[in-house]
């Protein structure tokens, strides 16, 4: 017998899942600054992210970098490096693991559209790295857009 709901398995929910779901996330740097979404949606509602979501069956990790990134920001773009891979395990009070991410997180270059907040962004913001500090950010987002950074000066060295 599962510990979690079967309802939340059966319709391909998030919370209480059979196991763990690839999400994938553009780190987009343009003009000294990362573009960050405000999430719309659980988890984390109301946090400042890194755009992404999770991977469809069928699709590569680039092209699920390339689709989320159209969908939460209007931005197109080229994936470029693999910049952190982590996961997230969040446990519900009866110690239930209620979400569990394997995240993978790429550098990426804008190369057209205009930033808007769509899907399960409600806002987006270009940020510069000295503000970073000034956003509320999901767990863990600090040090990987911080990394990103570094290889997106790097890559213009």
């Amino acid at each position: 017998m599962s510990s979690f709901p079967a309802e939340s398995v059966q319709s391909g929910n998030r919370d209480y899942p059979s196991h763990p779901i690839i999400g994938v996330g553009g780190i987009v740097i343009w003009n000294e600054r990362a573009l960050l979404v405000r999430r719309g949606k659980p988890p984390l509602e109301g946090a400042w992210s890194i755009p992404g979501g999770m991977l469809e069956v069928g699709e590569t990790l680039r092209q699920g970098v390339v689709r989320e990134l159209a969908e939460e920001t209007g931005i197109e773009v080229r994936v470029l490096d693999l910049v952190e891979v982590f996961e997230r395990v969040s446990r519900d009070e009866a110690g239930r693991v209620q979400y569990h991410f394997v995240m993978l997180d790429y550098l990426c270059e804008k190369i057209g559209g205009e930033a808007r907040a769509g899907s399960d962004a409600s806002d987006l913001a270009w940020v510069a790295e000295s503000d970073l500090p000034n956003y509320a950010l999901t767990p863990g987002a600090l040090p990987v857009i911080q990394k990103a950074f570094q290889r997106a000066g790097e890559a213009k060295d």
